[in-house]
């Protein structure tokens, strides 16, 4: 069996094991139902296969840097239903789409922080879980910031479009002494009618990232 198929079994098992919570059905929000104006989105698979690599457990303290349209946000409040997540974004526009998408999935445990980063991350608080959407050009500050605040163990998981961020990200990781670095490129295709038949559509490749502390 090759270390490729081991690796994306790894995932999806730790997918299937995020769905089940004390019997509980769960499951990933679907693109479409979120309300989501003209802010960028992270898509439901790439969200799936991010939650994964984090391993969030039920009473997890989170943050997403960068929240859009707070689609990350959102699946980890579910799975950290005992926990708390604090989610910053720069965009009024932004802000106000995760605070509607707040009300509509009735998401209690989530702070909503209107800011830059890194200059208007919290203070004083240890996070369990950091996801990182957009850094705004400060990857490095980020991150940086992400291993200071992170408790033992902890783990960071971004995603990125291109290759200099992804390269750059590496870089920053390895300096801040994070380990267990590992790096997917996700491409997701899906199917578009042409009148009566299906044709597959690739979207842009996603490269998803992760380390621990």
């Amino acid at each position: 069996m090759s270390k490729s198929f081991c690796n994306k079994k790894k995932v999806f098992n730790k997918i299937k094991k995020l769905n089940v919570r004390s019997g509980e059905k769960m499951y990933h929000i679907k693109d479409k139902e979120f309300i989501r104006g003209k802010v960028p989105m992270t898509k439901e698979e790439v969200r799936a296969i991010s939650i994964a690599k984090m391993e969030i457990s039920d009473g997890d303290i989170c943050l997403d840097i960068g929240g859009g349209t707070g689609s990350v946000s959102m699946e980890m409040a579910r799975f950290a239903k005992n926990g708390h997540v604090y989610t910053i974004e720069q965009k009024e526009e932004a802000v106000d789409l995760i605070k509607q998408n707040m009300e509509k999935f009735e998401i209690k445990n989530m702070t909503v922080i209107s800011g830059k980063a890194p200059e208007d991350l919290p203070q004083g608080i240890t996070f369990d879980k950091v996801f990182i959407g957009g850094s705004g050009g400060n990857l490095s500050e980020i991150i940086n910031y992400s291993y200071e605040n992170l408790k033992e163990g902890g783990i960071i998981a971004l995603n990125f479009i291109v290759l200099e961020n992804t390269f750059e990200a590496l870089e920053c990781l390895k300096k801040s002494k994070f380990e267990d670095i590992d790096i997917s490129q996700i491409i997701v295709a899906k199917n578009r009618k042409v009148k009566d038949f299906n044709m597959m559509m690739s979207e842009n490749p996603i490269y998803v990232i992760s380390a621990r502390k």
